[in-house]
């Protein structure tokens, strides 16, 4: 993950001030901001100029800006830095505009070293001190460098007495990178309580960080509360559907995607397969299965597939819906990867009696490939019974009996005819 990309900076808006004519500097002592962090135990520094040694190489700073000649600039301002006659303004001065040119050359290594070091100086305003701290904080997050992220953002917590709920947010999202769940819970929690208006992605992540707790019942809640704000908002409901089958409440995640299916809002193939998939862990839910199935496949929602074929055939052998489920076994067993869809196709011909097409199917199982060729056998050995067959039936029972599955069937029946 990379850090987005910044245009205007605030480094660049002190460089400007910086820079300033003297009618804007004048200016801008009439108008004196409230302070960003009123309460910040950190005293804030005596307000020092640079020195007007490095004015030219300030000016050419802001030059280079001008010309998107930004590795130049970081090479200006290191040597502003690096000047053994500049005093704590000068170097902060020169950092900060290193990690401008830094962040524009998408070096986010560097840009952090180099506020870390503008931060060290201890010559900022506390303004730009703290903020440059909560950008240094977001760099490490955009980095996944977590415990330095959270470090900077307990210091910076410590030290402006910060309860905002974007900071908080933000130390929540840390916490949970770090797997502190019940650190995150109630940090995000918090960050939730203290926002007129919330954040969804932090009222997702405070549904994850219960979840990784395995506390159904407040991701639930927390998720309840998401989608009552956003009732058209797919990604919230399905985010609650998962939660309630993680919690086994079968029942509420089947109501909720049926009200989005009834708005046509379930337009993913994932989308069909998590309700057909959830009717299946129902007892009696195989018809509801069907109709789901059949729907996605007329719509070209849900694609034609072994496993979509094979789910659609349980659920009419489950309904006694033979025929059926003989059917969409035949279409899933030419696309399966093995011989399964053609061992249960063998098993359900075998139970109707057609004898010739189970032992077909059953031998191309065995063919393609199965978990349990005995079984296979096993069915093989019915059918030429069923064709009158003794001969090969005899010699399938032997195969069956070469397999653990199925070896003590069959030796049964060979003992029982004389045949061991």
């Amino acid at each position: 993950m990379k850090f987005p990309r910044r245009v205007q900076t605030l480094v660049i808006l002190l460089l400007a001030l910086l820079l300033a004519a003297p009618a804007l500097a004048q200016r801008n002592k009439t108008e004196k901001r409230d302070p960003l962090y009123p309460d910040a135990v950190r005293v804030e520094p005596k307000k020092a100029n640079v020195q007007q040694r490095f004015n030219r190489k300030f000016e050419q700073i802001s030059k280079l800006a001008d010309d998107d000649k930004y590795q130049e600039l970081v090479d200006v301002a290191l040597e502003i830095v690096n000047d053994p006659k500049a005093k704590p303004a000068d170097i902060a001065a020169g950092y900060q505009n290193a990690v401008y040119g830094a962040m524009e050359l998408e070096d986010y290594d560097s840009a952090a070293e180099y506020m870390e070091k503008a931060i060290e100086t201890n010559a900022l305003s506390n303004d730009t001190h703290y903020q440059m701290m909560l950008q240094l904080a977001q760099i490490h997050m955009s980095e996944e460098r977590y415990v330095p992220a959270l470090e900077i953002l307990d210091r910076f917590m410590e030290e402006t007495r910060s309860r905002k709920p974007d900071h908080l947010a933000l130390k929540g999202n840390a916490l949970y990178r770090l797997e502190r769940f019940d650190e995150a819970a109630t940090v995000l929690s918090e960050a939730i309580r203290a926002s007129d208006k919330p954040q969804p992605s932090w009222q997702q992540l405070l549904m994850a960080a219960y979840f990784d707790q395995e506390k159904p019942e407040e991701a639930a809640r927390v998720a309840e509360e998401l989608m009552a704000a956003n009732p058209d908002d797919k990604r919230a409901a399905m985010n609650l559907v998962s939660i309630y089958a993680q919690a086994d409440q079968y029942d509420k995640a089947a109501a909720l995607l049926e009200k989005l299916r009834a708005k046509g809002a379930l337009d993913e193939e994932r989308d069909y397969r998590q309700l057909y998939v959830i009717y299946l862990n129902q007892d009696g839910g195989e018809s509801k299965a069907i109709d789901v199935i059949n729907e996605g496949l007329a719509k070209g929602i849900l694609k034609e597939n072994a496993e979509v074929f094979t789910a659609l055939a349980q659920s009419y052998y489950f309904t006694d819906r033979f025929d059926e489920a003989i059917e969409a076994y035949r279409k899933a067993a030419p696309l399966a990867k093995d011989g399964e869809a053609s061992l249960n196709l063998a098993r359900v011909l075998s139970n109707e009696e057609h004898f010739a097409e189970s032992k077909a199917a059953a031998q191309q199982a065995i063919a393609r490939g199965v978990r349990r060729p005995g079984d296979a056998w096993m069915i093989i050995a019915r059918a030429e019974f069923g064709l009158d067959n003794r001969s090969a039936m005899i010699a399938a029972y032997r195969e069956a009996a070469k397999y653990p599955e199925s070896q003590e069937q069959a030796r049964e029946w060979l003992r029982r005819s004389g045949q061991l």
